[in-house]
């Protein structure tokens, strides 16, 4: 008919709707601008603050989701299935990382090991000038296990139940209550050690 823009009152099921009869791009578009940053947020967590590899993994599950949404379910809500993508693409990089990092280990020392290490002290402590609270806590987010760190990046930061978070995270719900506890025990030591001085 008429408005190819979907107004604020179509839900996203109607939109799903659209996207699968219809392979409506700009259905899908809308779910794209409504669920993009609480997309990002979560995936900034995951990765303990990198932005670029966040929204990187961010595009990659926005792919995945459009690819696979004829399989959507409807047995959880569209954000907590996003979740579920962006947390698997999250967990298939660091993977790769890993792998990458054990092939690689003496290479990267070698190269111009001085000159990053200094620009990225000085930028860092620029970047901590205000903001040494959420510069703390992505350091203690990035000592937690990944398993650890998606457990409480779900529970905590998405606001999702446990039942929510182990279906995002594919694990039993006795296994998330188990790396929530965990990851908060580490996080407290963390924060702990890290206190900001007191020349604040």
């Amino acid at each position: 008919m008429a408005a190819q823009a979907a107004s604020p009152d179509i839900t996203d099921v109607q939109l799903i709707a659209r996207c699968i009869v219809g392979d409506d791009r700009h259905a899908f578009a809308e779910l794209v601008k409504r669920h993009q940053s609480a997309v990002r947020a979560c995936l900034r967590k995951l990765t303990a603050g990198n932005h670029a590899l966040a929204d990187d993994l961010a595009q990659d599950t926005f792919v995945l989701a459009w690819r696979n949404l004829k399989s959507f379910r409807q047995e959880a809500r569209f954000s907590t299935w996003l979740y579920r993508i962006a947390t698997n693409c999250w967990l298939a990089h660091a993977r790769k990382r890993h792998e990458e990092l054990l092939g690689d280990r003496d290479d990267g020392v070698a190269d111009g090991d001085g000159e990053t290490a200094d620009g990225h002290a000085a930028s860092e402590a620029d970047h901590a000038a205000g903001t040494t609270m959420r510069l703390d806590l992505e350091r203690a987010m990035a000592t937690l296990s990944d398993a650890e760190r998606a457990a409480i990046v779900q529970c905590y930061h998405n606001d999702l139940s446990h039942e929510e978070a182990a279906y995002v995270l594919g694990c039993p719900v006795g296994t998330v209550k188990t790396h929530v506890l965990r990851g908060k025990q580490k996080l407290k030591r963390a924060l702990a050690a890290w206190a900001p001085s007191a020349s604040d």
